[in-house]
């Protein structure tokens, strides 16, 4: 099977320097393999989103010249997609409606203890929707980290597949679409490690051999947190990208000598494919960037 990798941006705000090294380890990985690389805009959550994100996401990745294979594809015109398969678990028994709050089941430990799963409560009400946990996950296998453990609470947890607000769940829907697009492999950032649990296991259900996976270092600010747009991450830079790309491909481990450095973004990017190999990945899971100021 051909390789077939993909980048998948939430659209809340523009690329920021740790969603740059989650496109270039995608891009690469793909790209080593002579394989496909695609762009989906995970566009679930409306209130969360930013007016024009897309727009800009896309003109980023052009500028920082990650070029995807075919047709951008927006989550938010794949609903029936995802309401088809819920209506099917539903009829089956396999999913169930839930009328437990977050504050319950903090309450109650930090997990649902499947309190609905028998309730057979009626879906005139806003209530969320769950998954009953048939295959749960306890670890699987990162092409770079080996065996990585899931926590068992969280393994058999039902888990949200449609929430109460009737937006659905990020779970279902990667998933969902990872098997439309024929994704062979997931290459992302380490915080998402324990979702990837979840995500197996609906392979499972479905029927469907599981994708490989690839979890990159997670970028980290001088305070320990992560560098995303709910912590006010700044934008990467696309009118002078060479420097926030150097850096980023410094950061998963390239040597940059200072030949490669004055070359052009084209021939950058080309010289990372060739070059391109997991084991030069940092151990770690989460690493704060070093920005050296060196020159290029």
């Amino acid at each position: 099977m051909s390789y077939i990798g993909r980048f998948a941006p939430s659209p809340s705000g523009p690329l920021h320097f740790g969603s740059l090294v989650a496109a270039l380890g995608s891009y690469f990985q793909a790209k080593s393999q002579q394989g496909q690389w695609l762009v989906r805009i995970e566009d679930l959550d409306p209130p969360r989103e930013m007016a024009g994100a897309s727009e800009l996401i896309l003109n980023t990745l052009e500028a920082y010249q990650l070029h995807w294979d075919g047709e951008v594809v927006y989550q938010s015109q794949r609903h029936g997609l995802y309401q088809q398969q819920i209506e099917q678990w539903l009829q089956q028994g396999q999913a169930y409606y839930c009328q437990c709050t977050r504050k319950a089941i903090k309450a109650s430990g930090g997990f649902y203890l499947g309190t609905c799963r028998n309730e057979k409560l009626a879906g005139n009400e806003p209530y969320a929707i769950r998954l009953k946990m048939t295959h749960p996950v306890y670890h699987f296998d990162d092409q770079k980290h080996g065996q990585l453990a899931i926590p068992k609470a969280l393994a058999d947890e039902d888990f949200i597949i449609k929430r109460r607000d009737g937006l659905f769940a990020y779970n279902l829907a990667v998933v969902l679409d990872d098997i439309d697009q024929d994704v062979t492999e997931v290459v992302r950032g380490a915080d998402l490690i324990e979702p990837t649990g979840r995500q197996i296991s609906l392979y499972q259900m479905l029927g469907h051999q599981p994708v490989s996976y690839l979890h990159l270092p997670l970028a980290l600010d001088e305070h320990g947190n992560k560098l995303s747009k709910q912590n006010h991450a700044p934008a990467i830079d696309n009118n002078n990208p060479k420097p926030a790309l150097i850096e980023a491909m410094r950061f998963l481990g390239f040597e940059m000598s200072s030949d490669i450095c004055q070359a052009s973004l084209a021939e950058i990017i080309a010289w990372g494919v060739s070059n391109w190999q997991i084991k030069q990945l940092p151990n770690s899971t989460e690493i704060t960037p070093r920005f050296s100021n060196r020159p290029c």
